[in-house]
């Protein structure tokens, strides 16, 4: 069985926010959520303008559950990718987006790992989206390159 291929954009300008925004949309409908009801979806823009789906999968022992920003991210990191440039995150219960759905603090965390205060976050909602970087998003944030010099 072969997986899917992420999606390659390969265009002269860059994407906008609300095509972006429009992958998240389209990435909540595979979200697995037989507790709480809440989907989530995510697509995270590579430099290179490849972009990575992901959605939030639920386990009934909770702990092991993912967010749909980490399934992007680890989907693309396995693929080799390590630059990014945004991603756009929405949900809601039932799939019907009801509000802004901002990243957990792991995976802010994560974020961290991989992008530079200037990675734009679209948070989207109801009526269009809401962006921020990651700077305004986790101001005080732990990053090997402060707390791991030598």
């Amino acid at each position: 069985m072969r997986r899917p291929r992420p999606l390659t954009f390969n265009r002269r300008k860059p994407m906008e926010p609300s095509e972006l925004c429009n992958l998240a949309r389209e990435a909540m409908t595979h979200a697995y959520v037989p507790y709480s009801g809440y989907k989530v979806g995510a697509a995270l823009l590579c430099a290179d303008g490849t972009v990575y789906q992901g959605c939030n999968i639920e386990n009934a022992s909770y702990t092991p559950t993912i967010c749909a920003e980490r399934t992007a991210f680890f989907k693309a990191v396995y693929d080799g990718h390590r630059d990014f440039t945004a991603i756009a995150v929405c949900g809601g219960k039932d799939g019907v987006i009801t509000g802004s759905f901002p990243p957990c603090g792991v995976c802010r965390q994560v974020m961290r790992e991989f992008c530079a205060d200037d990675f734009m976050i679209y948070l989207v909602n109801p009526t269009g989206f809401e962006a921020v970087t990651l700077a305004q998003l986790l101001p005080y944030s732990f990053s090997a390159g402060v707390h791991m010099r030598g």
